[in-house]
């Protein structure tokens, strides 16, 4: 299958770019992890730029069949605290964090409202949504929950010190590593059935990646916990009603990166179970694909070379000017008479009309050529055309009425036509 004609079919996975600065200048980017994956499983990653007003224009990037959101810089506080909640971080507190997490604290406005403002599309069309990182935080934040603005400040200190985790670790970047508790009967768990083990934390504990400084406090009420790190963190989330991947529906947020859980120098993944929440995504952004267009099902437009272009114009101008001429008369109909024979021969060299159709032409006794040869016969100049209306006067209006049916008649023939020709046309080019 040509690529053109894949671009079509495969299914399109909305991303939003995180921007940075590269050599004094803005530049977007997005992690090839989630590039790969997503077209291995079998969809296209449409990349959605981090743009001043981009958020403005979400539904120029329609169709979507699902959402994929993944890192970037910590969300507006003031999207998920109320008036009367507010953090009870002090300002020293704040500026520590904002030193220790200088490249994520800056408050990126632009991309809250893109990313916020598909969450919520996907939330009211059930579009298969995949949260990964601050992805599953915009997911929590668009249904009501709250956020940790700093859980080293405001949940570590809480708990004892032999359940503390390190979720950011700056010096062993990729290779940092903790216990998270897998809950049965939940994807995460299906996934990683095989690689569970008894660890620090109990049973049914994985070793996951984790790169965030923030992270779920409260979570929405439409949601279930599926993980759960030592010190209590939620690490990872669905929404029980709205996942059968079979059927198109996918709402899950992940907080640890399982593309990048990989082993040292190689692209071999710690568990087999690592790309399953990419997989199962993909599989249901192909059935809600599938979904959208038996729901729609609007016909694709044919798609004509500049040459068929050029006929079909020519065609449909010589149907044109003998409706003109039936409807309003025409003094200069013989100059135009080359422009009818385009129309006529159409007519007379197609062989695929019913029988009834053609006996309903030979008793009316005229084709376009007919028609046209009658008219040019008659000039239609000011003493012709008197004599036409005389002729026409003296009709009964029965005949006039076949007369004003036949016309109607040969539109809606021609136009049949005219689309069965098309048709087989773009077939034989295409074939």
């Amino acid at each position: 299958m040509a690529a053109a004609d894949l671009s079509v079919i495969l299914p399109r996975v909305l991303i939003v770019s995180r921007r940075s600065v590269r050599k004094n200048k803005f530049v977007d980017f997005v992690g090839e992890y989630h590039l790969d994956l997503i077209i291995n499983y079998g969809a296209v990653p449409v990349i959605v730029p981090r743009v001043t007003g981009v958020h403005m224009l979400l539904d120029s990037f329609e169709p979507i069949h699902g959402v994929l959101l993944c890192e970037g810089e910590d969300i507006d506080p003031s999207l998920y605290e109320d008036d009367d909640a507010t953090s009870n971080l002090s300002t020293e507190e704040l500026e520590e964090i904002r030193r220790l997490h200088a490249s994520d604290t800056a408050i990126d406005a632009e991309k809250d409202a893109i990313e916020l403002g598909l969450a919520k599309l996907c939330l009211e069309r059930n579009i298969p949504y995949l949260g990964i990182c601050r992805g599953s935080q915009i997911l929590n934040v668009a249904c009501g929950g709250t956020l940790y603005r700093d859980i080293e400040k405001e949940l570590t200190k809480t708990v004892p010190e032999n359940r503390r985790v390190v979720h950011m670790d700056y010096d062993n970047y990729d290779g940092h590593r903790h216990p998270v508790r897998i809950l049965e009967n939940t994807p995460l768990h299906r996934w990683f059935r095989d690689s569970l083990e008894d660890g620090e934390i109990g049973e049914m504990e994985i070793r996951v990646n984790s790169y965030h400084h923030q992270g779920v406090k409260r979570l929405a009420q439409r949601f279930v916990p599926m993980a759960f790190a030592p010190d209590g963190l939620i690490e990872g989330f669905y929404d029980p009603d709205a996942y059968n991947p079979d059927e198109g529906k996918f709402i899950m947020g992940l907080q640890f990166h399982p593309e990048r859980m990989r082993r040292t120098d190689s692209d071999e993944f710690d568990y087999p179970g690592c790309p399953f929440a990419y997989k199962e995504f993909a599989k249901a952004v192909i059935a809600y694909q599938k979904k959208l267009d038996s729901l729609t099902n609007v016909p694709k437009p044919m798609k004509l070379d500049g040459e068929m272009e050029k006929k079909r114009k020519v065609i449909l101008r010589s149907f044109s000017l003998a409706r003109n001429i039936y409807e309003h008369g025409d003094e200069n109909t013989a100059s135009k008479q080359s422009e009818l024979e385009a129309g006529a021969e159409f007519l007379e060299s197609n062989t695929a009309l019913s029988q009834q159709q053609e006996t309903r032409l030979k008793q009316m006794g005229a084709t376009v050529r007919n028609a046209s040869s009658y008219l040019e016969k008659l000039k239609l100049n000011e003493k012709r055309e008197k004599l036409a209306r005389n002729v026409m006067g003296n009709m009964s209006v029965e005949q006039l009425s076949d007369l004003m049916s036949f016309y109607h008649m040969m539109g809606q023939i021609c136009s049949e036509v005219l689309d069965r020709k098309l048709h087989g046309i773009v077939n034989e080019i295409t074939s």
